[in-house]
């Protein structure tokens, strides 16, 4: 499958944290306060030389933000992005994972997860975990091309023609990648 398949997808501007529902007046300041300024300054440096293609200095500031803010979804997702980048498919797997946990109702964590584990040669896997995703995935281009090439890699010709044409319909633009694509090798001809 080729890179613009794991590309970032719904629930970008995700904001709060899940957590406890009291916290102590001093330490909701300090989140406050943290949220505000300090992870803001942190997450929008990490973007930016991101943007630059400076992973080391872009990691270096999602690093410096506060433990509380780690596991928020759009932290998850530039660090995804980062060990995606670079192939790092176990390790993005584990954040894709817990983007699945942390915003269950977007569709970016369940589509790099499947991207992951087809990278992992776990297509099945993959599948499965599509088809029980977030009713999200169904407004994505990406979920139904995706499935298009799981259900060709596993045989199921039909499905993965059905897939693909929906695709095509909600962005012409992945006709194009479809036939460059190896995993839909055996549809070429139909393309």
């Amino acid at each position: 499958m080729a890179e613009r398949k794991s590309h970032e997808t719904g629930c970008e501007n995700i904001s709060g944290q899940r957590g406890p529902a009291t916290v102590s007046v001093g330490w909701a300041r300090f989140l406050l306060r943290s949220d505000s300024v300090e992870f803001r300054r942190h997450f929008d440096a990490a973007c930016g030389y991101a943007e630059l293609g400076m992973e080391r200095e872009s990691l270096f500031e999602l690093d410096a933000i506060h433990p509380a803010f780690q596991a928020r979804p759009q932290v998850l997702q530039l660090r995804l992005h980062h060990y995606m980048k670079k192939r790092r498919w176990a390790p993005a797997l584990r954040l894709s994972q817990q983007l699945c946990r942390v915003a269950p109702h977007c569709s970016a964590g369940f589509l790099h997860a499947g991207f992951c584990l087809h990278q992992l040669g776990r297509t099945a896997a993959a599948r499965k975990l599509l088809i029980a995703g977030p009713k999200a995935l169904l407004s994505e281009p990406i979920y139904f091309y995706n499935m298009g090439c799981y259900e060709a890699l596993l045989g199921n010709v039909q499905n993965a023609k059905l897939h693909l044409q929906t695709s095509f319909k909600m962005d012409a633009s992945f006709r194009a990648l479809a036939k460059k694509d190896p995993d839909l090798k055996a549809l070429q001809g139909t393309i």
